[in-house]
């Protein structure tokens, strides 16, 4: 098997984020790792698109080679699309999972329209300037407790409509692959890039 011809430095620091783009591109591009020495790259744009360009803009400055970098938010129907664009810091700074998901679970305390879908974007910034991007969502609803030990951010309360009734937590990562919001995401943007 030949070596995908396309190479391009993840911005993302989430090494879970990492590791699931790297499984589901594996056989078209080849991820690099974010430069160590790169500091946090502030996330000010108010969509999902506006801070994926805003954080793979910033790899091309620093690494001088085409980028990649993913945004991903929860919505949920009941708090009006929150968290959102801020899911990573519903909760505030320093971003904490366990804490984002504890201050969901609390605002939705006997909500009984429990419907939200995790959205996924991810952008291509290439040296020369040019923007590749697509989008992913997964619908489904929010548990009434934390379920399941695998995943990270909001897995352990998120029930995939397409599933069986386990959250993204209680679903191994080759099943999670399958459905995920970041997976229909990196099979859209594989339809843009040239084949090998």
């Amino acid at each position: 098997m030949t070596k995908p011809n396309i190479v391009l430095v993840c911005a993302s620091a989430n090494v879970h984020k990492v590791n699931e783009m790297n499984a589901l591109l594996a056989d078209v591009v080849r991820l690099w790792a974010r430069p160590a020495e790169m500091g946090d790259i502030a996330e000010t744009g108010s969509t999902l698109l506006e801070n994926a360009v805003i954080k793979a803009s910033a790899v091309v400055a620093f690494a001088h080679a085409d980028a990649l970098a993913d945004d991903t938010g929860l919505e949920v129907d009941a708090l009006d699309g929150a968290p959102g664009v801020r899911s990573a810091r519903f909760a505030g700074d320093p971003p904490n999972d366990a804490r984002n998901r504890a201050l969901l679970l609390e605002r939705l305390v006997g909500v009984t329209n429990r419907s939200a879908r995790f959205c996924t974007v991810l952008a291509i910034v290439r040296v020369d300037g040019t923007i590749v991007h697509a989008k992913g969502i997964c619908e489904g609803t929010i548990a009434e407790s934390e379920r399941g030990n695998n995943g990270f951010g909001y897995d352990a309360v998120f029930i995939p409509r397409d599933g069986d009734g386990r959250t993204f937590a209680e679903l191994s990562s080759a099943e999670k692959n399958l459905m995920s919001h970041r997976a229909r995401a990196v099979f859209a943007l594989r339809e843009l890039l040239p084949t090998p």
